[in-house]
């Protein structure tokens, strides 16, 4: 019998998190999406896995049983087609970079030149994702090595070297009363409709609407978008404001939106992430190190 990895993920995700909302958070796919797979798992193993009660999901005798051997049978698959397609890569001598937005700002076409001039022959095929998928195909082994902003989801399953730290302003309409103060309190942004990453992406859209940040105030979301044109579209139609790295000014002026600095949120920072299992991968580590030595912070972290 054949089962579709992705139906084992979504199983032991709601296994750990024991929570079919947390685990749809974690896997950034809508609940009903999430329950459809777990029933289509449960009849294809004719196997009921979990005892749905107000409590939450527990597992059942089969259910526990899968739970144990699911891991290593996941685990070995993710490093069986990290390889292969590490190795199409080192056949074709090129690196795969996933990014979202403008990636590292100003230093991506410095890191992508100081990565040709020493990887003679290599090219760097850049892959931008949209914010639905906020480790731009990271942690799937869709890419070989990732430029990203923190935090994202299964960060503390990879390896991250902090780039550079910038602060985060408010994109607005430019008609917006707010748009003629020179630096905007958070808290007066509190009670203004955002605009917001797509709501399965959990904790990345949160803290892009600084819930955290906010003493507990309600969120009002006034649109959604996954992807920089849709967003822009949605701030200057008056849909809502938004907050985002103070580099957004540069790489994303447009007619209609103003930016503005904002008090009262903590930094945005940008990294270059890797598998850990790439810690000895000479490609990788030569792009990490370029990344690094372009302008950017002194201190990589783990």
């Amino acid at each position: 019998m054949d089962v579709d990895n992705r139906l084992l993920r979504s199983f032991l995700a709601v296994a750990q998190e024991g929570s079919l909302t947390r685990a749809a958070e974690r896997l950034f796919v809508s609940q009903p999406a999430l329950t459809k797979q777990i029933r289509q798992l449960e009849s294809r193993l004719s196997v009921p896995l979990f005892e749905r009660s107000r409590a939450g999901m527990a597992l059942t005798a089969g259910g526990r049983a899968l739970a144990a051997r699911a891991p290593g049978l996941l685990a070995d698959w993710d490093a069986t087609l990290r390889e292969t397609r590490s190795a199409a890569s080192r056949a074709e001598r090129m690196l795969r970079v996933g990014f979202l937005a403008s990636a590292a700002n100003e230093a991506t076409p410095r890191i992508v030149a100081e990565f040709t001039r020493t990887r003679p022959g290599w090219r760097v095929d850049m892959r931008q994702a949209t914010w639905s998928n906020p480790t731009a195909g990271l942690t799937t082994g869709d890419v070989d090595v990732a430029l990203l902003r923190l935090p994202f989801p299964g960060q503390e399953h990879m390896r991250v070297a902090t780039l550079l730290t910038e602060p985060r302003w408010v994109a607005l309409p430019s008609a917006h009363p707010l748009a003629a103060s020179d630096v905007i309190p958070f808290r007066e942004l509190w009670d203004e409709p955002f605009v917001a990453a797509p709501a399965e992406t959990g904790q990345w859209r949160n803290y892009w609407l600084a819930a955290d940040e906010r003493d507990g105030h309600p969120i009002r979301i006034g649109a959604v978008a996954d992807q920089p044109d849709d967003w822009l579209s949605a701030i200057a139609n008056g849909y809502g404001v938004a907050l985002c790295p103070a580099s957004s000014a540069r790489f994303y002026a447009r007619p209609g939106i103003t930016y503005r600095p904002v008090s009262g949120v903590s930094p945005s920072r940008l990294a270059v992430a890797w598998s850990p299992t790439d810690d000895s991968n000479p490609v990788i580590q030569n792009f990490v190190r370029c990344c690094l030595d372009s302008g950017s912070e002194p201190n990589p972290g783990t």
